[in-house]
């Protein structure tokens, strides 16, 4: 499916245009799928297990507690390895554990970072390094599946898209792969909510806002709603605002978006000390060195 070319044929109904990303944003399954089902089979196919504490340690900073919160699973795994091969822990417990050069070149040519792409990668190279990331990557989705369900979204969600949706046009933007989009806003019965449902099929979070948006609809009047500095990025790459939920105070970060911060986007006095002040928060919940860098 072309989900580039739906994208960019998307109709233009309102002057407004809002992207909201969705895992630890809408649903609160940010958690839970970084513990029960990335983690376990990164430390498994990675050959941590003699030191899964640590693993978990660097997991868990790179996809919940950072800056780098929220990223494309590939690209997570990179910064993983990388702060891995920092640890001296890994290596005084007899374990050398170093980037991928194939992973680092894939990631370098390709856009859209993704199980697909990665099997047309691997059966063109049959490269080992990229087969265990496809199997890590196949089990993530897997146990996923099995264990991410019954996770409503966060209070004031609801709410909130119900104020903006006759207003503006709206997407989801996320790198989770759409399978699992659709099926979670499906099962909550939110999904009439939103005109589209981006995944890392489609390229980056800034590609879904570019593709949508097609330079049809004003920066001021262009939002991404994002819990990670991934999604910041996407909103600077089109020179859009950004409002940030919050890490740790996700409903109170919807309650004032639903009370105020809808309509300062609606009324044009979003950007400049309203936005500054919501970013002064964001910033101090992800910081960029880890725990033991310090």
């Amino acid at each position: 499916m072309d989900y580039v070319a739906q994208l960019k044929a998307l109709p233009k109904k309102h002057d407004f245009f809002i992207g909201i990303d969705s895992d630890g944003c809408v649903f609160d399954t940010m958690e839970i799928k970084q513990k029960e089902c990335f983690c376990p089979a990164f430390i498994k196919h990675f050959g941590l297990q003699a030191a899964s504490k640590y693993g978990r340690e660097v997991w868990e900073f790179v996809n919940l507690y950072s800056r780098d919160r929220g990223c494309n699973r590939f690209l997570a795994v990179q910064k993983a390895l990388q702060l891995i091969s920092e640890r001296d822990v890994f290596a005084e417990r007899g374990m050398k554990v170093t980037s991928i050069p194939a992973l680092d070149a894939w990631i370098k040519e390709e856009s859209k970072l993704g199980n697909p792409t990665l099997e047309a990668k691997v059966k063109v190279t049959n490269d080992p390094a990229l087969t265990k990331i496809l199997a890590w990557s196949q089990e993530v989705n897997k146990r996923i599946e099995e264990t991410v369900y019954g996770v409503p979204p966060f209070p004031w969600v609801v709410k909130s898209l119900e104020k903006i949706r006759p207003r503006a046009d709206v997407i989801v933007v996320s790198q989770t792969p759409v399978e699992a989009l659709v099926r979670e806003w499906e099962e909550h019965k939110i999904d009439h909510h939103v005109n589209f449902i981006a995944g890392q099929e489609a390229g980056t979070k800034t590609e879904h806002i570019k593709f949508a948006t097609n330079s049809r609809y004003a920066p001021e009047k262009i939002l991404m709603i994002g819990d990670a500095h991934g999604d910041l990025k996407a909103a600077k790459g089109n020179k859009a605002l950004f409002l940030p939920i919050v890490p740790g105070h996700e409903e109170l970060s919807w309650k004032r978006f639903f009370e105020e911060g809808a309509e300062k986007f609606f009324a044009g006095t979003f950007a400049g000390a309203y936005q500054a002040e919501l970013m002064r928060e964001f910033d101090a919940a992800l910081p960029e060195k880890a725990p033991w860098q310090k």
